[in-house]
């Protein structure tokens, strides 16, 4: 039996189309243009893409989660 080995090198991108940042968050474009506050950015060209770090913080204030909660306040919130 032959195998092979597949070696791909991702870049990660920060800004992203307006589809993508739904398709990112989980929604139809249609829903995701309706509940999201987030601004995108516009680019000197025109273009307005959305920042991948913008999102996320949005998406973690839905939840209620605070991204820089510390031990004793996950420990507070198990009572």
């Amino acid at each position: 039996m032959s195998s092979a080995t597949l070696n791909l090198r991702v870049t990660p991108r920060r800004m992203v189309s307006e589809r993508e940042a739904a398709e990112y968050c989980g929604r139809p474009v249609g829903k995701f243009k309706a509940a999201c506050p987030v601004t995108p950015v516009e680019f000197p060209d025109g273009a307005r893409l959305f920042d991948l770090r913008d999102l996320d913080a949005w998406l973690d204030g839905l939840k209620g989660a605070s991204v820089s909660a510390t031990a004793d306040d996950i420990l507070a919130k198990l009572g």
